[in-house]
């Protein structure tokens, strides 16, 4: 069975970015050292989930719907009823049922799946018990307002902190285990 991870810049104040949707270098630190730590931990990955408007931040930067983004290597499946494009063997385009296809996918295969963003689609899997580990990295910044790192969590969940780093960036990665 597979491992899926939600790994993910926040906030201080549990934000995965600002009011307008942005997740730049206004709000996340892009440099310092555990930036090095970032690209090491992503390669355990075989998989990369994303909800459609995460996905669609790439187009600002040259991306294209159904091309790869920076993870190259990296299996990428999209969750988004309004996003059309073919799906490949890199990207593959998902709609309808996340919960269904996941359960399906973490039964199927025996790999490590990276939750990358989407606070409404992290806020469904929890509720249905999908996410394994949580894997937060705490920008120090605050912004008062922006999208939350799970959007109509509306249950309890508990952790089991597993793993705790500190960098001299002021980043802080917490690592926990989900206890449902």
């Amino acid at each position: 069975m597979s491992r899926l991870t939600y790994n993910v810049a926040i906030t201080l104040d549990n934000f995965i970015a600002d009011k307008d949707g942005k997740a730049d270098a206004s709000i996340f630190l892009y440099e310092g050292d555990h930036v090095k730590d970032f690209l090491s931990e992503i390669s355990q990955y075989d998989a990369v989930l994303m909800g459609g408007k995460t996905y669609e931040y790439g187009f600002q930067f040259g991306l294209k719907p159904g091309e790869t983004s920076v993870y190259k290597g990296l299996k990428h499946y999209i969750f988004s009823n309004s996003l059309d494009f073919e799906s490949n063997e890199d990207v593959e385009l998902v709609k309808g049922n996340a919960v269904d296809f996941i359960k399906k996918l973490k039964q199927r295969e025996s790999s490590n799946l990276w939750l990358s963003g989407g606070g409404k689609l992290a806020g469904t899997l929890i509720e249905h018990k999908l996410i394994d580990q949580l894997v937060l990295k705490i920008n120090p910044i605050m912004v008062g307002i922006g999208l939350p790192l799970f959007s109509n969590l509306s249950i309890p969940i508990k952790l089991e902190l597993v793993d705790l780093k500190q960098f001299d960036s002021g980043v802080i990665k917490p690592t926990y285990n989900i206890i449902y």
